[in-house]
């Protein structure tokens, strides 16, 4: 069973735990897309490990984890990231680099950090490591790529087109400072030697020997932040959705078996944009508290609202979703009404939407429509069995089912790998 992980929400919706649960019958681990802007941790042998680019199946000695070519890599944070956790005891020698993904250079998060500070309108709320211009200069086709660390010819030829076109850029559009050919060609000799270790060649082999193994893929972010499909323009780079793990892997789409999207009982977004069911209360404090809703990569306290039906089932179309694994749902062990929102009133004229609206600038003028449930007053977290679970409780993920149309495969009632339910 080859299965995709992905978030359905806007990132951060505990995919590390689930991907790390799935990685134990897994042969290949995949992270297919994003970069280091990415924060996933889990709770493993009472450390808590934090990962932003290296899948979380790392976490199981002898797996083979590879970051395909769907990933933007900033070589300063790969390294840091693997000294982590060869210092934490971690086995990473079944870590494998593609060469075709792409390096994020200093210019890169020189102007991400330049625009998103400078910006008067628009702001997106980036976490300035460089992703979105990596990806801009990736599809304009002036990137460099892993393998070009290891082609003096094909490095040199690259850095005489790109460097005219960038530091004109940097100069007249930024006014930061421009960079010189021995300059990136030392900094280039320096990351040929992070990556040499972990480069994978001969990934076309690799790919070829793993058809009949099963191969988990890892998505960073949510669909809601996908550069298609989501909140645009306040989205993300790439493409977290289930179809984004076969261009980012390698691998074609009758290798996937499975989409499992992971979505929190409630909801958070980290950065700017439209969040309907945003609360700005005491209510989603208590949530942010709860649920220590801060950024793994920023430390940025995160927006929370109730869960809300109407993107999910969004999430549930465009990201391909078979099933969901619902999260933290023991945030409401202590709520006596918990709200779910099913569609979308405009104060303008009263027109409902049950599907989701794409044009995200008319969201400012929506409201949610809300249906209320009992709360359980039951900590949770102790849980193994679904039919153990309160009735309350149950009635609340059977009405999600409902309206998802999809089922509900995994619950998980705390940050630990063993406070996690698997429905049958």
């Amino acid at each position: 069973m080859n299965r995709v992980v992905v978030g359905a929400q806007w990132g951060d919706e505990g995919k590390a735990k689930i991907t790390d649960l799935l990685a134990q019958n897994a042969d290949l681990i995949i992270r297919y897309q994003g970069g280091c802007n990415a924060g996933h941790t889990v709770v493993a042998h009472n450390k808590t490990f934090k990962f932003h680019l290296i899948p979380s199946g790392i976490l199981y000695g002898g797996k083979t984890c590879f970051i395909g070519a769907g990933t933007v890599i900033l070589p300063e944070a790969f390294e840091r990231e693997v000294t982590e956790l060869i210092e934490q005891g971690i086995d990473v020698s079944g870590l494998k680099v593609s060469p075709l993904a792409s390096i994020t250079m200093p210019y890169h998060t020189e102007v991400d950090g330049y625009s998103e500070d400078n910006a008067k309108k628009g702001k997106i709320g980036t976490t300035k490591k460089g992703i979105g211009p990596t990806y801009t200069d990736k599809a304009a086709r002036i990137g460099l790529k892993i393998e070009d660390l290891y082609s003096p010819e094909a490095l040199n030829e690259k850095l005489d087109v790109i460097l005219p076109l960038k530091n004109k850029t940097l100069e007249k559009v930024y006014g930061l400072q421009p960079y010189s050919k021995d300059c990136i060609l030392a900094l280039c000799e320096k990351y040929a030697q992070i990556f040499r270790p972990y480069v994978c060649f001969d990934w076309q082999e690799m790919l070829n020997n793993s058809k009949k193994k099963q191969v988990l893929f890892e998505g960073a972010q949510g669909v809601m932040l996908d550069v298609d499909y989501g909140t645009y323009p306040f989205v993300t780079s790439s493409n977290p959705i289930g179809g984004g793990a076969c261009t980012g892997s390698g691998f074609g789409p009758k290798m996937i078996d499975e989409v499992i999207g992971v979505a929190k009982a409630y909801v958070t977004r980290v950065g700017e944009g439209p969040f309907v069911t945003e609360l700005t209360d005491e209510t989603g404090d208590k949530i942010r508290e709860i649920g220590h809703e801060f950024g793994v990569t920023t430390g940025r306290p995160r927006r929370c609202g109730w869960f809300d039906a109407v993107t999910m089932k969004y999430s549930v179309l465009v990201g391909g979703l078979t099933s969901v694994a619902l999260t933290k749902i023991d945030v409401f062990d202590t709520f006596d009404e918990i709200k779910i929102c099913t569609a979308y009133k405009d104060t303008r004229d009263g027109k409902i939407y049950k599907s989701y609206p794409t044009n995200v600038f008319i969201h400012k003028y929506l409201e949610p429509v809300y249906e209320t449930h009992k709360g359980w007053d039951v900590d949770i977290t102790g849980i193994r069995e679904y039919e153990k679970l309160p009735e309350n409780c149950k009635k609340y993920l059977a009405r999600l089912e409902e309206l998802l149309e999809v089922p509900i495969s995994i619950v998980s009632v705390g940050p630990d790998r063993e406070q996690t339910i698997f429905k049958k």
